[in-house]
């Protein structure tokens, strides 16, 4: 048996299930009734993992980005891996707004999380390891008592918590 035990703390999501909404999503958008004749529509571009939302108006376009987050909430990919960027006008009277999908542990909330780890007066230790966090200790009840407090206080974007050794 290992003497120490860690695990990685990861944000990511399943591509697979979000491509699988995204093209449900754009189904949708081209049966829906509302949409008949409109320019909603959602672009995906899984390289840049980015999505480009378009509707004739504001009000339209939180409707399209209702849509996705249903069909995401659906697969069980997380609503909140989306960051939303400015609204901006388009071509032919219509609106259009890129959102980003987010991946990785920005260093900053890395540098915060193992802050969090330290102040939390356990015997365990964060490290910070490109775009995850890696924290070890000799309990696997220290572990798991880490898990639970970053999942009450972490940051916005959704954590996986993955390796666990």
């Amino acid at each position: 048996m290992a003497d120490t035990h860690s695990f990685d703390v990861v944000s990511e999501i399943d591509q697979v299930e979000m491509h699988n909404a995204v093209t449900q999503a754009q189904q949708e958008c081209a049966v829906r009734y509302d949409f008949k004749g409109t320019k909603a529509a959602i672009e995906y571009n899984k390289k840049d993992e980015s999505l480009t939302l378009t509707a004739d108006h504001e009000a339209q376009l939180e409707a399209v980005v209702e849509v996705l987050k249903e069909k995401m909430a659906k697969r069980k990919v997380p609503v909140n891996a989306l960051v939303r960027g400015k609204v901006e006008e388009a071509s032919h009277d219509s609106v259009r707004e890129t959102v980003t999908i987010h991946s990785g542990v920005d260093s900053d909330d890395a540098r915060k999380i193992a802050k969090d780890v330290k102040q939390m007066k356990l015997k365990v230790q964060a490290q910070i390891m490109d775009d995850k966090v890696r924290i070890t200790a000799k309990k696997k009840d220290d572990l798991q008592a880490v898990i639970a407090h970053l999942k009450e206080n972490g940051p916005k974007y959704p954590l996986q918590f993955v390796n666990f050794t």
